[in-house]
């Protein structure tokens, strides 16, 4: 080989070398999770990071919970979760979500169309003391709801009225509107919860019946205003069915800059 054939190769070693460094991510993706048993089935949350951006955020539950829940189990006031799971501490570092609460509808709750037997995933951004502590004795709502949301007053049999929605160890729920007078069983609904009229959850609902398609599924992201300093909502959710694992991914992604 020549010199000038070596000053090329080299060269071109150094252009491939260049073009490669400058192809890799500078903020490599890291998964983090954190998960529990309920009812047999490991559920997980977890987040996604590239450097210390958050990417994704979500859950991971199996059809074997899906499956497992009891078709007919005792009504409770208030609804006690199946679990309360943390959230990683870079979800709550970087997003001020603390921790998801998983509760199991088995007979549902008004208003009519939210009947059908569902399950609630809340994202909280409070900790599970706060949560604890709602007694829904605050009345107060917030000054602003996303457009196309309500936030009713619910008379329940036996209950009274619950103002916007409110249930003690949870908090008011905003519903869209269409949902409010829909007489049709619902499949899946972003519900948002507020209580001394700031929001504390985001809540994708989900009907046992849509999960047990086993197919993908999405539902708009509504923006949401007053949230508290550090804490960050996804604009957009989706799920997905993983068939060869068995299980959903619900995943929220789209971050507003804090």
């Amino acid at each position: 080989m020549g010199p000038r054939t070596l000053t090329a190769a080299v060269a071109l070693a150094l252009t491939v070398a260049t073009l490669a460094a400058a192809s890799a991510d500078p903020r490599p993706r890291s998964t983090s999770e954190s998960c529990a048993t309920v009812l047999g089935s490991e559920v997980c949350t977890w987040v996604v990071m590239e450097g210390e951006a958050p990417v994704e955020l979500g859950a991971t539950i199996p059809m074997s919970l899906i499956e497992a829940v009891p078709a007919d189990a005792e009504m409770e006031w208030p609804p006690r979760p199946l679990a309360s799971i943390p959230l990683p501490v870079e979800a709550r570092s970087a997003l001020g979500i603390d921790h998801m609460g998983l509760n199991w509808e088995a007979h549902g709750h008004p208003p009519r169309s939210f009947m059908a037997q569902h399950f609630d995933f809340h994202f909280y951004s409070i900790s599970q003391d706060e949560v604890g502590a709602i007694d829904c004795s605050d009345a107060s709502k917030p000054d602003h709801i996303p457009a196309g949301y309500a936030l009713p007053d619910i008379e329940v049999p036996g209950m009274g009225v619950l103002v916007g929605l409110c249930v003690p160890d949870m908090g008011m729920h905003a519903m869209p509107e269409a949902d409010v007078d829909a007489t049709d069983p619902f499949s899946a609904s972003m519900i948002l919860g507020y209580y001394g009229g700031e929001p504390v959850f985001f809540e994708p609902m989900v009907s046992r019946d849509l999960l047990l398609e086993r197919s993908d599924f999405a539902l708009p992201m509504p923006a949401v205003t007053g949230l508290p300093t550090g804490v960050r909502y996804p604009t957009r959710f989706r799920a997905e069915f993983d068939a060869d694992a068995a299980h959903y991914r619900l995943i929220f992604s789209g971050f507003e800059p804090s």
